[in-house]
């Protein structure tokens, strides 16, 4: 099991530069940014699709500092309702899962989107309730008539260049939990699974542990998000945790993004380890940094050093004392 980062807090960086810092404290594997959200700083994909001299280099680059790749990632959303959004998304996710192919990398990381709530809207609706009964409606809407329609096609396409792709489960999208992520899998095919981030089921009093098996029992974990979160009480006791209030307004959230450690301690993170390997996930754990309240250097260095104790390095031994 690998240490990993998404190098998004190092997008100032040169990838040489960056790459050197994350070998140095004891990183093993590299998510790289190509398009969306996450920007294109290390990977842009007009600079290395189809390009072998370009990717080769890369490669050299990887080996030089003993890095892997563990997915690339491209978070956006693909089933927005404007036409130029959705079809800037989905060139990223489908350039993305070309470029995969290419560099041998198993996945890449993404959301599933969020359509309107109905054909004429124009803006996205989260919908998480059925009632009033036009909610149950949207939802029909945007899973059989878009959601299931689109994933389908990418899931065909992820198939044709042998690449896994790995949704992000997040509140304000149409997949937000392992329910709806097992539901889509079901629904489109087996190259659609999660990049289980766990920073988002924290808050929505989701229990890691239970819902790493439960994804597992579906073979539906592609990716792993190291990334905390903690729930302050005293103010989701008289707001509760579907909070909009600015991320940078730490004192006023009921909830924070933390550096790994800083949300749950060494204990937890060491049951999750154990917990993927035991439902057959023994790849990357990649730290995304998101914690307001230190820097990216100091996020990343804190989290490997608890990760550090926390992964195995090694595969299982015989179990001779059961024989």
């Amino acid at each position: 099991m690998d240490i990993g980062v998404l190098t998004v807090p190092l997008a100032d960086r040169s990838k040489e530069d960056a790459f050197e810092y994350l070998a140095d404290i004891g990183v093993d594997a590299v998510e790289l940014g190509c398009g969306g959200l996450v920007g294109d700083d290390h990977l842009p994909q007009d600079e290395y699709l189809g390009n072998d001299d370009a990717q080769a280099d890369l490669q050299d680059l990887l080996d030089e500092h003993d890095l892997r790749i563990s997915a690339l990632a491209t978070h956006n959303n693909p089933l927005h309702p404007d036409d130029d959004r959705s079809s800037e998304a989905d060139e990223d996710l489908r350039g993305a899962i070309e470029l995969a192919g290419e560099l041998g990398v198993d996945a890449v990381t993404c959301f599933s989107g969020l359509p309107a709530g109905g054909p004429n809207d124009e803006t996205p609706n989260w919908i998480t309730a059925p009632w009033p009964t036009e909610h149950a409606e949207m939802l029909a809407y945007q899973w059989e008539e878009v959601g299931i329609p689109y994933w389908t096609e990418i899931n065909d396409h992820a198939e044709d260049h042998g690449v896994d792709v790995a949704i992000e489960m997040h509140p304000n999208m149409l997949v937000y939990e392992p329910e709806g992520m097992v539901r889509l899998r079901e629904a489109t095919g087996e190259r659609i699974g999660a990049n289980y981030d766990p920073s988002h089921l924290y808050w929505q009093g989701i229990d890691i542990t239970d819902s790493i098996r439960y994804l597992g029992e579906h073979d539906a974990i592609h990716h792993f998000h190291a990334k905390d979160t903690k729930v302050y009480e005293a103010n989701a006791r008289t707001k509760g945790v579907l909070d909009t209030a600015p991320y940078t307004e730490e004192e006023d959230r009921s909830w924070l993004f933390r550096s790994i450690g800083y949300g749950h301690g060494e204990t937890h993170w060491k049951d999750v380890a154990s917990t993927l390997r035991m439902v057959g996930y023994d790849d990357a754990m990649s730290i995304e940094h998101e914690d307001s309240l230190t820097s990216g250097r100091e996020g990343l260095e804190k989290a490997v050093d608890v990760l550090s104790r926390a992964v195995f390095e090694t595969t299982p031994g015989d179990a001779y004392w059961a024989e």
